[in-house]
């Protein structure tokens, strides 16, 4: 790429997508395209081959997506699945059909199976089955991959897939109904403190940013009170804060700031093809049989259990009251770590430590209150 090439960031308003685009920019690419969904339907084959005709967008970056957490994933099945899936097919074909010279699919590191070893190497996709609450969301990004694969197989195009693993940082969810963990932790406790402090103007403030099955700052307080408490945000019979959590508080996570997820895409799309990803998976094998990814792990390969990192953000946020978890409720994968080796060989590593991450994140959620 060069500083005027024709760029294409599909879904630049979500957490991966505008940290590309801010990346991108940062780096002095400023020949950027960007469409929010409501100017273009990325699941409509029709409206994104008209796109792909009218731009003629040199490279693309791909990192729109449904996405969500635990519960999202778990009760919107076919929502995740049939999205996701349009979303990909209809870019990666139009892509291949207007000549595009370079693509970057983002995925996550679900595809890999629930039991795999770990920490997770690229070869371990497809070797036994997934977990089932994420199913149609891995399915859909494992399609998206293999589809990545088969074009640059068949018709030489030179088509990158990279998982991340789980993301947090500026312009993350925090809706309660659908966002991933970490936003939602910081969330809660951040209402949590406020419950705590007695500052009800604050939790109003709160809503009125980010509504709750729409609920929001001028609902009645009854009503907002009921709705935090249906997600762990309440007031105990003692009249202290508490915090409920999903599950026990045991599985091993690793997270990584959006920020560096921006930066090592950017320098793959600067630095890396599809040969150097077979070349460096291959490196020491001497099965003739092997067929190396075309796709790379994006992460830090550092992990922490989701109960340390709810100690880590309370003690951030200052909430002083306690943290409940409910093992009546699924946990997930146990542990989902991602080995890194084949992106550190081609020359990257992360920058940003959890802690600075995490506090720089909250930082800027409170900018918002």
């Amino acid at each position: 790429m060069n500083k005027d090439s024709k760029i294409y960031v599909a879904g630049h308003t979500g957490l991966v997508g505008s940290a590309l685009t801010l990346t991108l920019k940062e780096k002095g690419y400023h020949n950027l395209i960007l469409r929010t969904m409501e100017e273009l339907d990325l699941t409509d084959q029709k409206a994104v081959d008209r796109f792909f005709a009218e731009q003629k967008p040199e490279y693309v970056l791909i990192a729109a997506a449904k996405v969500g957490g635990i519960v999202a994933n778990n009760t919107l099945r076919a929502d995740f699945i049939y999205v996701n899936l349009m979303i990909q097919s209809n870019m990666i074909h139009a892509a291949w059909k207007h000549g595009v010279k370079k693509l970057l699919f983002l995925g996550s590191t679900c595809i890999y199976p629930k039991n795999a070893p770990q920490p997770l190497k690229e070869d371990y996709l497809l070797t036994s089955e997934l977990e089932f609450t994420n199913e149609p969301y891995a399915i859909a990004k494992i399609a998206g991959l293999k589809m990545c694969e088969s074009f640059n197989l068949q018709y030489k195009t030179n088509f990158i897939a990279v998982m991340p693993t789980n993301l947090y940082g500026h312009g993350d969810n925090y809706n309660l109904e659908a966002s991933h963990v970490l936003p939602a932790l910081l969330r809660k406790f951040h209402l949590g403190k406020c419950l705590e402090d007695g500052n009800f103007e604050a939790v109003r403030k709160d809503l009125n940013r980010y509504p709750v099955e729409k609920i929001d700052g001028s609902s009645g307080k009854d009503s907002i009170v009921g709705i935090l408490a249906g997600y762990g945000v309440r007031l105990n019979d003692q009249g202290k804060a508490e915090v409920g959590i999903w599950g026990t508080g045991s599985p091993l996570r690793e997270f990584m700031n959006s920020k560096d997820m921006a930066e090592a895409c950017v320098f793959i799309m600067e630095n890396v093809d599809v040969k150097d990803i077979a070349s460096i998976h291959t490196a020491g094998k001497n099965d003739p049989g092997y067929h190396p990814p075309h796709f790379l792990n994006i992460g830090t390969g550092e992990e922490i259990s989701i109960k340390d990192l709810a100690y880590k953000i309370k003690a951030l946020t200052g909430f002083s009251g306690e943290v409940v978890f409910d093992s009546s409720k699924p946990d997930g994968t146990m542990r989902k770590t991602t080995d890194t080796t084949a992106l550190k060989g081609l020359g990257y590593k992360h920058r940003i430590s959890l802690d600075q991450g995490v506090r720089r994140t909250y930082e800027e959620y409170l900018k918002y209150r």
